[in-house]
């Protein structure tokens, strides 16, 4: 599916963009754009299934008017519009337009991710053809799969001097050494090394 973003701030093209790439659509999908009539001049040859623009009242070529000249060589082309000004005549237009959502600027970033994400969503519901891809390119990124590892009791604390229990008798422990990932303690009198899970407090 390929995206058109139509906006004069380059932050809006840039968050946009990063946005559509978290959904898992390819960077080479979605064409950036600063004016309309750079986004018409390139845009009828991407050919973009999904546009997101400015509303450009004041440009000879406006918004609504580059999506018109646009659905003409791409008749399923969806739209979604952003403006400084939004009346009850824009949201009018916008719906007559079969807008997805008009975006008051300035917004936030959860604003517009919040509002492509549900426009993303209930078009994979209205279009059969593009179900499949859509659900394919929204699928969050599976989780990697965690080894399980096996749950440890916890090792006693015990300090050099502490009186400890092992095997039935009371011992003062001597030194407390760690080696490869196990701690290990020499009771006083005692040659051997005793791992420290065998000890117990006395």
């Amino acid at each position: 599916m390929k995206f058109l973003v139509v906006d004069p701030l380059a932050g809006v093209q840039t968050f946009a963009r990063q946005l559509l790439q978290s959904h898992g659509f390819a960077p080479e999908h979605i064409l950036c754009c600063a004016d309309t009539d750079t986004a018409l001049a390139q845009g009828l040859a991407f050919k973009p299934q999904f546009m997101i623009t400015d509303w450009y009242a004041r440009a000879p070529l406006t918004g609504l008017q580059l999506f018109q000249r646009l659905r003409d060589v791409q008749p399923t082309l969806q739209l979604s519009l952003l403006s400084f000004e939004v009346t009850p005549e824009h949201e009018f237009e916008a719906e007559a337009h079969g807008a997805h959502f008009v975006l008051k600027k300035p917004f936030t970033a959860d604003q517009l991710k919040t509002e492509v994400t549900r426009a993303l969503e209930a078009l994979a519901k209205t279009s059969p053809g593009l179900h499949s891809q859509l659900r394919d390119a929204m699928r969050p990124a599976r989780p990697p799969v965690r080894q399980m590892l096996p749950v440890l009791p916890p090792e006693p604390v015990i300090k050099p001097g502490d009186k400890v229990r092992y095997q039935g008798q009371v011992h003062v422990a001597q030194h407390i050494i760690h080696r490869q990932g196990e701690t290990v303690v020499q009771l006083k009198g005692q040659p051997a090394f005793v791992p420290v899970t065998k000890l117990q407090p006395a």
